[in-house]
């Protein structure tokens, strides 16, 4: 069948010609990479000293936060039960919506500010992705060893 303008249609074959127009098997070809392993080097320096620092004080906060007392209860207390928050020395209840939101307005602002201004300070020392990633590449040295004996265990 032609088109309305006369020329012939082209087709295009859903499975692959062979060239020499035989029953040749056609090639198989993957269209995904095989993804190759990274290896990274164990750093040293004053740096490197400074995010281990930032890593032990993030996770005392994460974890050491909620232990700490301010008064007679907790420091920072969700207590929904009661339907109060405790935030050091303020008492929020839900009718205290406003404040609380007023709050995490001025946090995201602040951190909008902080990131503008030492935006690589937060993402190479205190980012919560840069944190466990430093712990875990600690934990994957110590068990796997360090880079040339993986590389070693891997090819083995």
């Amino acid at each position: 069948m032609k088109p309305p303008d006369g020329q012939p249609r082209k087709v295009i074959p859903i499975a692959p010609v062979p060239a020499d127009g035989g029953s040749a098997q056609a090639e198989v070809v993957s269209l995904y990479e095989a993804q190759k392993k990274i290896y990274p080097r164990s750093i040293a320096g004053v740096f490197a000293r400074w995010r281990w620092a930032m890593v032990a004080f993030t996770q005392l906060v994460f974890y050491g936060l909620p232990w700490l007392q301010w008064g007679e209860r907790q420091m920072v207390l969700f207590d929904l039960g009661a339907r109060r928050f405790y935030l050091f020395g303020l008492v929020l209840y839900p009718q205290d919506f406003i404040y609380l939101t007023g709050l995490l307005i001025i946090s995201a602002l602040s951190l909008f500010l902080f990131t503008a201004v030492a935006g690589r300070l937060w993402c190479g020392f205190a980012c919560p992705q840069t944190v466990y990633t430093e712990m875990f590449m600690w934990i994957e040295h110590k068990v796997e060893g360090d880079r040339s004996a993986r590389l070693r265990l891997d090819n083995g």
